[in-house]
């Protein structure tokens, strides 16, 4: 991406910034689905009120790929959005490239330093300057399930790994789906990541996709995640392919399925349904991971567009996002946590709680894991490679262990080339 991403500096700089509207700021965003959508229109409709427009530039798919795809082709005209949705590696990629504008006056304004853990502030900055506001905490490693289907089968949601394939067996033989999966190369590597967490543990985790040790990428227990993973198979159903992660959800929502293990924006689609949490359905830490927490922040960076300052609807937006009726609002609705220290949680449900209350945990045991398949951890090319990897792995019984640890390793160095 770096090679890409510095042609597009190059040619973007030498084309004209197209004429701008200053009471307008185009967003460019992949939130699509109903609690997405839903979370979208309250940040449209402040800005609204404080009379600025925010035209909407949202591109659906690929967990936020296509997006990124019309980022770059934007970028390379040299006609960028006012505001994008980017996380991880890539806010830095961009901001070492001269790309995104200065958010700092608008931080030491909101005191973000003071308001933003540490954790999360050094991804929102290049060379300690804010370049990135953020949403919200996620929780990648939930288990979601159905409490209906689950008293009809007289199970329990399992603890740990050993539980999950006993429960399983048994919700299968009741006829119901077990494990809700949509075959997207994203939803198998989120699933591949919290079955690594729990056989790893958070040390051998970390060095295989941090601090990308080769020998932690093909060691045992790497050896082992993969056998668990393509375990799991047999407890999905045969219309997964190319289904996408929030009608997977709805299988669960619905009683077709039991289970699904996706981060806490799943929440939200529960909840647009109407469902109750600890009642309707039921929010656990994926089996072996209850010490630990893998994180996704959303974020949005906002582009120069020609200027070396903001404008003032996309201060405004930055702003906007970090008030505390925003941040309340906004994750009551997607199904994360606020990212501002001081807000409080009382009218969230149990599970924002819990969730809450796992991040300050595993904060204090050094047990926070950036998410690996959700652009944390590793840069977008190596995510893309290990994507590929994963999936076909996955679906095909006859790829070999060996090969597949030996690509895994390649992938997720890929960014380092």
């Amino acid at each position: 991406m770096k090679r890409i991403l510095s042609l597009f500096l190059a040619l973007s700089l030498s084309l004209p910034a197209l004429a701008h509207d200053h009471n307008d700021v185009e967003v460019l965003h992949w939130w699509t689905s109903g609690g997405e959508a839903r979370s979208v229109d309250t940040l449209k409709e402040l800005m609204k009120h404080e009379g600025h427009v925010w035209k909407d530039f949202a591109v659906a798919g690929r967990a936020g790929e296509s997006a990124i795809n019309t980022l770059r082709i934007r970028a390379l005209s040299g006609n960028p959005p006012d505001a994008a949705q980017i996380k991880g590696p890539e806010i830095q990629e961009w901001g070492k490239l001269g790309f995104l504008a200065s958010l700092d006056d608008v931080a030491k304004q909101q005191r973000w330093n003071e308001l933003v853990p540490r954790r999360v502030s050094d991804y929102l900055k290049v060379d300690d300057h804010y370049v990135a506001v953020p949403f919200n905490i996620h929780r990648v490693n939930w288990l979601w399930a159905n409490a209906d289907v689950l008293n009809k089968v007289g199970v329990q949601p399992p603890q740990t790994l050993d539980d999950f394939f006993a429960v399983a067996e048994n919700i299968k033989a009741a006829g119901y789906i077990p494990l809700a999966l949509g075959n997207e190369p994203w939803q198998e590597t989120t699933l591949f990541e919290l079955i690594a967490l729990s056989v790893m543990g958070t040390e051998v985790f970390h060095q295989a996709f941090i601090e990308q040790d080769s020998d932690a990428l093909t060691s045992e227990k790497m050896r082992e995640t993969l056998k668990v993973f393509r375990r799991m198979k047999q407890y999905t159903d045969a219309d997964a392919p190319g289904r996408n992660w929030s009608d997977t959800t709805s299988l669960v929502i619905n009683g077709k399925a039991a289970m699904q293990m996706m981060g806490d924006w799943a929440k939200g689609e529960f909840l647009a349904a109407g469902k109750e949490a600890g009642k309707d359905f039921l929010c656990i830490p994926a089996p072996g991971t209850a010490n630990q927490f893998s994180f996704n922040i959303d974020s949005f960076v906002f582009f120069k567009n020609g200027a070396s300052q903001t404008t003032e609807s996309q201060k405004m937006l930055a702003k906007l996002i970090l008030e505390p009726d925003f941040q309340r609002e906004f994750n009551l609705s997607k199904g994360s946590i606020p990212v501002r220290v001081d807000i409080d949680m009382e009218g969230f449900d149990a599970c924002a709680k819990d969730s809450m209350q796992a991040f300050l945990r595993a904060a204090a045991t050094d047990n926070l894991v950036a998410s690996l398949s959700h652009n944390m951890a590793i840069g977008r090319a190596s995510q893309i490679a290990l994507f590929d990897v994963i999936s076909r792995f996955f679906n095909d019984d006859n790829v070999d262990i060996d090969e597949t640890m030996r690509h895994i390793r390649a992938a997720v160095l890929a960014d380092k080339l």
